[in-house]
């Protein structure tokens, strides 16, 4: 499908301060699929009667789905499946493949055959680097998900423990080898590792300008454009100084990147507000360059998301949609933009479940 714009359901607001109904309204009246965070999910559960078992997680999933039918809302995938690969307690790794199975059927309650996983950011007792285990542990998940029709995205965060950079993620999905197999791209997680680096004098890496060309360059030259699953594309905001000890997003024990996307990343083209990443170029290389046409979702974590004003939502939504609009006209995609096709689909969908 031609590029078709979507937000994360956590963008629009914390679950345990906003809800999903005035969520998902914000999300379509600004012409917004979603990416259903498993947070939001879960809050919906623990509305149920004993709380966050599998019965009620199935229940919220008929109920999320439900609400999205109604506004013609199409739900991009579920995430994100966290802490899965490369463990090193093999107990733990059982249990999380039973939960995968469980992920699948939420999956299919949902309506939606993808389901994320980012790269984990454990730490090396709990992880292993082998990378032998790891293709084997996404290989498994991958034929558990094939006969299902559940196609899997895997992404590198800028702050994993042994997967950090977009090409890590790629070699990785060429070793998995599997057709239900592919990557997620995200411009904030790319452009944190090579060119930004939120504890430094300058908050960049060293010759970041020349390394991120490099590796955009890189991009264009090696990845299969077929195996991109989707996009998340969101900036982060220059902050005024380091984030080191002292700073108030500081945490210890915690990356200084990971602190920093949770509580400072912004909105595509959001200069205004500090934005100053390479996203553009990142961007134009995905959609342009290497002609992604599929969902492009603003996935953006903030501070802001748990404020208690019952505009969050909308003011978030709105900011998206400019966004989205300036991403249109950057990457010259008026005239492959997609118009929401399946509204007319879900209207039959609603009248089902009524």
């Amino acid at each position: 499908m031609p590029c078709r714009p979507a937000i994360s359901s956590h963008s629009l607001g914390r679950a345990w301060v906003h809800s999903m109904p005035s969520k998902l309204d914000q999300a379509a009246k600004h012409g917004f699929d979603i990416e259903l965070f498993y947070e939001d999910l879960e809050y919906v559960a623990k509305s149920y009667p004993g709380g966050v078992t599998a019965t009620n997680l199935l229940l919220a999933a008929q109920t999320v789905r439900s609400l999205c039918v109604e506004r013609g809302i199409a739900i991009v995938c579920l995430q994100p499946f966290m802490h899965y690969e490369g463990l090193r307690d093999r107990q733990c790794h059982a249990q999380r493949v039973k939960e995968m199975h469980l992920w699948i059927q939420l999956a299919h309650v949902l309506n939606t055959h993808i389901i994320s996983i980012p790269s984990s950011f454990l730490p090396v007792d709990q992880a292993s680097g082998d990378l032998k285990l790891i293709i084997s542990d996404l290989r498994k998940v991958a034929d558990l998900g094939a006969p299902e029709g559940i196609q899997f995205a895997y992404e590198s965060l800028a702050w994993g423990t042994y997967s950090d950079t977009w090409e890590q993620s790629w070699k990785i999905v060429q070793l998995v080898d599997r057709p239900n197999f592919g990557l997620c791209l995200d411009t904030f997680n790319m452009a944190a590792r090579i060119y930004a680096d939120p504890t430094a004098p300058h908050r960049r890496t060293p010759n970041a300008e020349a390394a991120t060309k490099a590796s955009v360059d890189r991009l264009v030259r090696t990845v299969d454009v077929s195996k991109i699953v989707y996009v998340q594309v969101v900036d982060a905001e220059y902050l005024t100084q380091p984030l080191i000890e002292g700073h108030e997003y500081y945490e210890a024990g915690q990356p200084a990147r990971m602190s920093w996307s949770r509580n400072c990343r912004l909105f595509y083209g959001e200069q205004e507000r500090g934005a100053y990443l390479p996203v553009r170029a990142i961007l134009k290389a995905i959609l342009v360059d290497l002609g992604f046409e599929g969902w492009v979702s603003a996935e953006m974590f903030n501070r802001t998301l748990a404020e208690p004003s019952p505009a969050v939502p909308g003011e978030h939504a709105r900011r998206a949609a400019v966004a989205w609009q300036k991403v249109v006209v950057d990457c010259k995609l008026e005239s492959c933009v997609a118009q929401r096709p399946e509204q007319a689909c879900m209207a039959v969908e609603r009248r089902a479940l009524l």
